[in-house]
């Protein structure tokens, strides 16, 4: 996977840089695994704009992918790696014995014609391959993880991101996240051998405003420049700074801490992720 870096020749490639697709192996979908989206601009049911700075973008349809990995020990093949506009990672196509198809995300290294397997039992710690936490070696990267057993994959699954097993205790494993932090989750959870594939995707630049207009976001109005009945830091004479960064309704940022001391997860985690 790689970068291209645009020759400017007009002011919107100047400091563009775009991903190389080097990875994806075809630009057609497969049709049967497609679904619409409706978007909302932002708009409640009476069509009022409740979140702003939404609205507007390319069409889109949505790629129905397999967080789940329940297809159990029946083998698939790697038909292709395909982009997803609906999110940071690429996606492969999976063409299963029995004749069935589904998406999944790709890990890093995954690649056409290989061969994977998910399994509720020890299965070879190849890339692309899925099992319980029970079952991988120690110390093994991962991506795609579930926080519930039969939940489906809910952490590490954006472009370039990996979690690291690296212990087990009792019916429980402690799993490093992308953020530095550690948690225990479940051991019977299932979880995917490898990275997330299209770690590049940090090093992208749009380059002009309108492509940040395609992907469905609005211009966003800097607090400062607001007046003090629309937000604590506005108002002031020129160019005030607005005094503490806080948010619309008044809640600090920049190290005010703002999760629930009595959450109940909090059992689960055994280290604080890094500030």
């Amino acid at each position: 996977m790689s970068v291209r870096k645009l020759k400017p020749v007009t002011p919107g490639q100047r400091f563009k840089v775009v991903n190389g697709f080097d990875a994806v192996t075809t630009d057609k979908p497969e049709k049967s695994l497609l679904a619409p989206i409706k978007k909302s601009g932002g708009r409640n049911s009476q069509g009022k704009m409740t979140i702003r700075y939404k609205g507007g973008g390319h069409k889109r349809r949505y790629r129905v992918i397999d967080f789940k990995r329940d297809k159990k020990g029946i083998p698939a093949t790697v038909a292709s790696i395909e982009y997803d506009p609906n999110r940071t990672a690429f996606i492969a196509l999976l063409n299963y014995q029995d004749g069935e198809k589904r998406y999944v995300i790709a890990q890093s290294g995954m690649e056409v014609g290989k061969n994977l397997v998910s399994s509720d039992e020890a299965a070879a710690p190849e890339i692309g391959n899925a099992m319980p936490l029970a079952y991988i070696p120690l110390g093994t990267v991962i991506s795609c993880i579930e926080l519930r057993p039969g939940q489906g994959a809910v952490m590490a699954r954006s472009a370039g991101t990996f979690a690291q097993l690296v212990a087990r205790e009792g019916k429980f494993a402690s799993i490093k996240l992308p953020s530095g932090e550690i948690r225990r989750i479940l051991n019977t959870c299932m979880a995917t051998i490898g990275a997330v594939s299209n770690h590049d995707h940090q090093l992208q630049v749009s380059g002009k405003a309108g492509r940040t207009r395609w992907l469905g976001r609005r211009p966003r109005t800097r607090p400062v420049a607001m007046n003090p009945v629309d937000h604590p830091m506005g108002g002031g004479e020129g160019r005030a700074s607005g005094g503490h960064p806080r948010s619309r309704k008044g809640t600090p940022a920049k190290g005010y801490k703002t999760r629930t001391r009595t959450k109940a997860s909090n059992k689960y985690i055994v280290e604080r992720r890094k500030k």
